[in-house]
């Protein structure tokens, strides 16, 4: 009986105080850290986030950008920070799920060093040429690539991206041979693509879809088995004759293993109920992106399925990073 008492005296302990440091919390500035520079898709959600976070509950929260190594600079210094609710990060599947099957070795694991939150969005990627590229169908790259290997070059994000294995999957579809360009993230690509030193570019629709809309760049194809409700006259690679070339990223925050449980349920909740709000659902769907919150343990799930997923296709393109 006596044992019986101090268990539960105990669980009664624990929960006054994740009660206490939900009350009090937050106490200082929130940091946010980004993979990529400011300006891209995920630099952008992840504003829209905090800022409406922000507004709402009056927290501090400041977007710290951190690009670099396919988002490996960024998952590593929140991974390596203190569990006590002031650091989170946008993740997605470039970072997450890609790199570990991609590296050899990483400094950080993300399985274990951090810990989910809240899934956001997903949105595929599309292919872009510049406004007045030749090249105005996959057909047109393919056949381009095969009269002359290595002469067109693919820009992307950066190595271990989506974009980027979306490159080597293209390759080894169509039998042909791109250059790669890796970039530290949009913002620096699409000037050099619309200036013509590349010729063309992977990126997520949210991240490109202004410069579609405007007429800077031409959307070629898109990556998902539909079209996309944002550019319904762009075909997938599937409707032009390229299998195997389906994903999407999926973007959801994330902060180090042990942050407290009361906060991540606390972020959890806001997060979910910020995207039932009519304004934010439409800025986030005006980009292209899906809308998709849930549980901590549904933005594990997914990742673990996708990591379970995408690892044969690595394998079998025979990419590594190092």
């Amino acid at each position: 009986m006596r044992g019986l008492v101090r268990i539960s005296a105990a669980i009664l302990l624990c929960a006054g105080v994740a009660n206490a440091v939900a009350q009090t919390y937050p106490e200082r500035p929130i940091r946010m850290v980004v993979p990529f520079p400011a300006g891209g898709g995920t630099d952008n959600l992840a504003r829209l986030l905090t800022t409406s976070l922000a507004n709402k509950l009056h927290w501090t929260i400041t977007v710290d950008n951190k690009p670099g190594a396919g988002g490996n600079l960024a998952l590593d210094n929140v991974a390596k920070s203190r569990p006590d609710g002031y650091t989170f990060v946008m993740a997605q599947t470039d970072n997450v799920v890609l790199n570990p099957l991609l590296y050899g070795k990483l400094s950080y694991d993300p399985v274990k060093d951090l810990e989910a939150v809240s899934s956001v969005a997903s949105g595929p990627a599309v292919i872009v040429v510049r406004g007045d590229s030749p090249y105005r169908t996959l057909a047109d790259v393919v056949a381009a690539a095969k009269a002359k290997p290595g002469a067109l070059t693919v820009a992307t994000p950066g190595t271990g991206t989506i974009a980027h294995l979306i490159t080597q999957l293209w390759q080894n579809a169509s039998g042909v041979k791109f250059t790669h360009v890796p970039y530290k993230g949009m913002a620096q690509a699409v000037p050099d693509l619309i200036g013509g030193q590349v010729d063309m570019y992977i990126g997520s629709i949210p991240t490109l879809l202004s410069q579609i809309q405007g007429g800077k760049v031409r959307a070629l194809g898109v990556t998902t088995a539909k079209r996309s409700p944002v550019l319904p006259e762009v075909p997938t690679y599937t409707e032009s004759g390229i299998r195997g070339v389906e994903l999407a990223s999926v973007w959801g925050v994330m902060a180090p293993a042990g942050t407290p449980k009361a906060i991540v349920d606390k972020w959890n909740a806001e997060i979910n109920e910020l995207l039932k709000q009519p304004d934010v659902r439409q800025k986030i769907l005006a980009t292209g992106a899906e809308l998709l919150g849930g549980s901590p343990r549904s933005l594990t799930d997914l990742y673990a399925s996708e990591r379970a997923r995408l690892a044969p296709v690595v394998r079998e393109a025979d990419i590594k990073l190092d």
